[in-house]
């Protein structure tokens, strides 16, 4: 049990400095649940092992709104290091491990549409560029954070390291997008016969990773701010920051991606039927077999809709 402190909204560093909301933190500990949940069965139907680092990224943030839902249930002031460790940690360091996925998302679609001629860099060396920078970021935000609880003079040196590993994080997903647009403009320009082919919504896929990417830049921008700021600053006092513009987004990132789920590209490498959601994975089998007979039938006399298409 920690010791005490009534004052904990004026002192020189406290775990919180507002009293956290059970029913808030229990709300998206259930919604992070959901969407990894029904993550883990559409890599699993889908064999895009590739994406596993996504689903470790949501079940991070399920952890570590746990920790916030234990440490909301403590007495005001007198919070105890576990739980705020957990949250601190988990929560911060989640998006890193979507991060990951989504850099080899970008990989894929050069790949299916045959467009590595338009690529800033590599194909081979684009993956192990984002992901050896996001292991950077997502290793120095958990010394970072993991350190902060254990004196005073830790707290500030902590935040230190934390608000590297975010720039560092920012830097590099800054660039990815860069690299993803510039992708994106040459191909537009000089479509590949690949590109063209109905089925490749290469347009759709890149739409995902604009989205999904953008909304973890603004998160860690946020958390960047939040941290230089200092334990006492006005990001730290209300717990609204907290929940829209880092839990809000993230969420959103994920369920955003179990609908325009980026399996449908490791389908079509595999010459495999796609799909028009990636809520159709969740179907039993054989209601999706029906269902894609029936879609391969209408596509014979028009083109199916879907969310995105190529223009």
């Amino acid at each position: 049990m920690s010791e005490c402190n009534p004052y904990y909204e004026d002192a020189a560093w406290s775990y919180y400095r507002y009293e956290p909301s059970v029913a808030a933190n229990i709300a998206f500990v259930a919604l992070f649940a959901v969407t990894t949940a029904v993550h883990i069965v559409q890599i699993w139907r889908s064999k895009a092992w590739y994406l596993s680092a996504l689903v470790v990224g949501g079940l991070a943030e399920v952890i570590g709104y746990v920790g916030r839902v234990l440490g909301a249930m403590e007495d005001p002031g007198c919070w105890t290091l576990g739980p705020f460790v957990m949250q601190a940690c988990l929560i911060l360091v989640g998006p890193a491990f979507m991060a990951a996925s989504i850099y080899m998302i970008l990989g894929r679609i050069i790949l299916l549409t045959e467009g590595e001629h338009h690529a800033l860099i590599k194909r081979r060396w684009l993956t192990k560029l984002f992901v050896t920078g996001d292991v950077i970021s997502l290793l120095t935000q958990s010394a970072g954070a993991g350190i902060m609880p254990i004196s005073a003079d830790m707290m500030e040196i902590g935040e230190y390291i934390v608000i590297v590993g975010l720039f560092v994080q920012i830097a590099f997903f800054g660039g990815f997008l860069v690299v993803a647009s510039v992708f994106h403009w040459r191909m537009r320009k000089a479509p590949t016969a690949k590109s063209t082919e109905p089925a490749v919504r290469w347009q759709a896929y890149l739409s995902t990773l604009y989205v999904s990417g953008i909304l973890i830049w603004v998160r860690s921008l946020f958390r960047a701010i939040e941290y230089i700021d200092g334990n006492d600053g006005p990001l730290m006092r209300d717990e609204i920051y907290v929940f829209t513009l880092d839990g809000m987004l993230i969420l959103i990132v994920m369920v955003y991606m179990n609908w325009f789920h980026p399996s449908e590209i490791g389908l079509l490498l595999r010459g495999e039927q796609p799909f028009q959601n990636g809520f159709q994975l969740l179907l039993p089998r054989r209601a999706k077999r029906q269902q894609d007979a029936l879609e391969s039938t209408s596509s014979d006399n028009e083109m199916v809709s879907r969310p995105f298409y190529n223009k």
